[in-house]
């Protein structure tokens, strides 16, 4: 998920649709200016842009990388997050299926809309990464145009191809006023949960499929998006949402009128659905640092001000507690919980500032910007979950168990076994990064510890109510 800087949205013809929460700052400012205009002699596969640099963008700037030299490349972010040797291994993603539900867009306006074939095949060309394997359902929203991409479309694809290449990318098209009000927005996510859910192994939502804060919907509708769930786990499924990014605020429930002015905006202290249901993994955010001569990981921090946008929705990593949903089985024991189900469960790189370069098309012109905010978190663990699956020759379904029970502590969360440890503030809320991949990725963990996932046997993840048994593993 994601906010906008204010009057961004503005810049962008109100004719369409704002495609979202989850949208980079640097993807929103080229709706309104020019971006970097990558050169045709741009980095190879191996190359590691801004070599004469040893730390990421968060050492000492809180300016937006714009390039391949401040943002951090695919080649960087897969040696950073651990993916280089299981890509090495010929674990790449191959035979998975990412299914990613995004809004329809009617004209092509680069760069604010642009031709989502273009821009993959620049990205690939850029960083010399495969052709991508994409195709489109049109099944809930015709478009004349399908391949038509709002920056967050390309974030989403762009993202999960980086870390799991060989993946196939299915993108679900929504209609372009699912975030115009509650009522909308319920009935896509559950829409596209039950048809996704057929399409691939794993699911990653960002913007389009998600709903807002938990106080927008009524119980019934809460329970509706909890069946389709149940749904998507049966068929070893697993779900991926992005957690928000106003930090203990939760996201508008009117999403386009909040961010276009045309709407309010109350904040209130919650935690967002999708994310805060415990059939889905809830994904936060974290500022990393690694080195931009070889990618290896240096640090990593909950992500929040200074590198956010005070004054606008766009400012930490969502999360906190439900008020909806009772602490699932597989959080009990986990410090700091309450006893409600507790967001978010892992967490990866949303910090604007130190993101993975994103690249648009125009014309033939290649533009990279920056890429953050929760919606660049949802996706990269969706391509570890697509690389687990493979490793495990099987679907692993719901995960959330597996990243979160399965972990060393700290008095500032969970971190798993195979990762470096890194600080996270203590605050009221869940701090953002529970867990992270943070070094090495942790395919092989989830792929040798649990059978092909089914509704977990802890009711308390299924129908919003509370019993006594709980698993360490779905099956």
């Amino acid at each position: 998920m994601v906010g906008f800087r204010p009057g961004i949205a503005r810049c962008r013809r109100l004719a369409g649709r704002v495609s979202g929460l989850a949208m980079a700052m640097g993807l929103l400012v080229a709706a309104c200016g020019p971006g970097h205009m990558a050169s045709d002699a741009g980095p190879t596969a191996g190359a590691t842009a801004g070599a004469s640099s040893t730390a990421g963008p968060s050492g000492g700037s809180t300016a937006d990388c714009d390039s391949v030299t401040t943002c951090y490349t695919p080649q960087q972010l897969q040696v950073a997050y651990g993916v280089r040797p299981l890509l090495d291994r010929g674990i790449n993603g191959q035979g998975e299926t990412v299914v990613l539900p995004e809004l329809a867009e009617s004209q092509l306006n680069p760069p604010g809309v642009t031709d989502m074939r273009q821009d993959m095949a620049a990205f690939d060309s850029l960083f010399h990464l495969p052709a991508a394997r994409m195709r489109v359902v049109t099944k809930l929203a015709g478009a004349r145009s399908p391949w038509l991409a709002f920056g967050e479309e390309v974030l989403d694809v762009e993202m999960v191809h980086a870390l799991a290449p060989d993946a196939t990318l299915v993108i679900l098209l929504l209609p372009s006023t699912s975030l115009d009000n509650t009522k909308n927005a319920v009935t896509a996510a559950v829409a596209s949960l039950r048809l996704g859910s057929t399409e691939g192994g794993v699911m990653s939502l960002s913007a389009a499929g998600q709903i807002g804060g938990e106080h927008c919907v009524s119980r019934a509708q809460a329970s509706s998006v909890n069946a389709a769930l149940q749904t998507a786990a049966s068929r070893h499924v697993t779900v991926v949402a992005a957690s928000g990014d106003i930090g203990a605020v939760a996201e508008p429930c009117d999403v386009y009128g909040a961010l276009t002015g045309t709407g309010t905006f109350t904040p209130v202290k919650e935690v967002n659905l999708l994310a805060s249901d415990p059939l889905v993994l809830g994904a936060g955010g974290t500022s990393l640092t690694a080195s931009h001569a070889t990618g290896a990981w240096q640090g990593e921090t909950a992500w929040g001000l200074p590198y956010g946008y005070p004054g606008s929705p766009f400012q930490a990593s969502g999360g906190g507690f439900s008020r909806l949903s009772p602490r699932p089985g597989y959080q009990d024991g986990v410090p700091a919980s309450s006893a409600t189900r507790g967001v978010p469960d892992v967490s990866a790189d949303a910090n604007g500032h130190t993101g993975m370069a994103i690249v648009l098309s125009d014309d033939g012109r290649t533009m990279v910007h920056n890429s953050g905010g929760t919606s660049a978190s949802a996706p990269i663990w969706a391509a570890l979950i697509a690389l687990a699956d493979q490793y495990a020759g099987h679907r692993l379904g719901f995960a959330a168990v597996t990243t979160t029970r399965r972990s060393t502590t700290s008095p500032q969360g969970t971190i798993p076994r195979n990762s470096r440890p890194r600080r996270l503030p203590a605050t009221g809320r869940r701090p953002a990064g529970i867990p992270s991949p943070a070094g090495a990725a942790p395919t092989p963990a989830f792929s040798s510890r649990c059978s092909p996932g089914a509704p977990p046997h802890d009711r308390r993840a299924s129908g919003l109510r509370r019993t006594g048994s709980r698993d360490d593993c779905p099956r």
